[in-house]
């Protein structure tokens, strides 16, 4: 029964998707300088991601959202933009 238990733990904390818990004006962090600093918490089943960035309110929000698409996209396997061009073939 602790197996399937820990299975069942185990499954919901895969299915879980990357998404911002928090997001909160604070002081500079050890060693930075200068203000506006924010702290951000992204969570994704039991893992926790915290960081600090500096910018306006609104930079810091949209750099943090553009980070949980990628960090989604990367659960999801899927791939990054590729750009596929044909080469030339050479005449004989």
């Amino acid at each position: 029964m602790a197996e399937r238990a820990s299975s069942v733990a185990k499954t919901a904390t895969i299915g879980d998707a990357y998404r911002i818990d928090s997001l909160s004006k604070t002081k500079a962090p050890d060693g930075a300088a200068g203000k506006d600093w924010y702290r951000y918490v992204i969570i994704q089943g039991d893992n926790t991601i915290v960081g600090h960035r500096q910018g306006s309110q609104r930079a810091v929000k949209q750099a943090v959202d553009e980070l949980v698409v990628r960090l989604n996209e990367r659960r999801s396997g899927k791939p990054g933009r590729v750009h596929l061009t044909s080469s030339a073939k050479k005449k004989k």
